[in-house]
């Protein structure tokens, strides 16, 4: 299964956001998601998420919280467990020019489900919002491009 992180920084009463436009081929073209990436062969999910954050955006986080581990079952896509985080201490400024994924834009978290996402991400996005949420496991499945099944296996 392949490994992946994904990371919401979080200003308080704003997510910093990726808005995929820039790949073509990108399975994620068009949609808003956090800030991540792949897992390299010897990274913890913390690892992974620290340096994929530095790269896509300039900065170091220095606080953050595993929130959650999704399992995404495709017919499409390579199966994947996606570690998410939330992070609010950082040091630097984000660069909102330096991803070449995507821009990268700062959003109202009351803006977030008015935005072009995956319908999964929506589930997640609502746990996150929740800080008294615990750790949780997600586990969706998608025939092609649509969601068919969300089961929420504990929290």
């Amino acid at each position: 299964m392949k490994q992946t992180t994904l990371c919401y920084i979080d200003d308080g009463e704003r997510y910093l956001m990726l808005h995929r436009v820039k790949k073509e081929n990108d399975a994620s073209h068009g949609k808003w998601i956090g800030v991540g990436g792949k897992c390299e062969a010897d990274e913890a999910p913390d690892e992974c998420m620290l340096r994929e954050v530095r790269e896509e955006t300039g900065i170091t986080v220095t606080r953050w919280r595993y929130r959650g581990i999704v399992t995404f079952i495709s017919d499409t896509w390579p199966n994947e467990y996606m570690h998410l985080f939330t992070a609010d201490r950082w040091q630097g400024e984000p660069d909102l020019s330096i991803d070449d994924e995507g821009t990268l834009a700062w959003i109202d978290k009351a803006e977030l489900m008015d935005l072009n996402l995956w319908e999964g991400d929506r589930i997640f996005l609502r746990l996150l919002l929740d800080e008294q949420q615990p750790f949780f496991s997600l586990k969706l499945v998608y025939r092609q491009d649509e969601m068919v099944s969300a089961q929420l296996l504990s929290q």
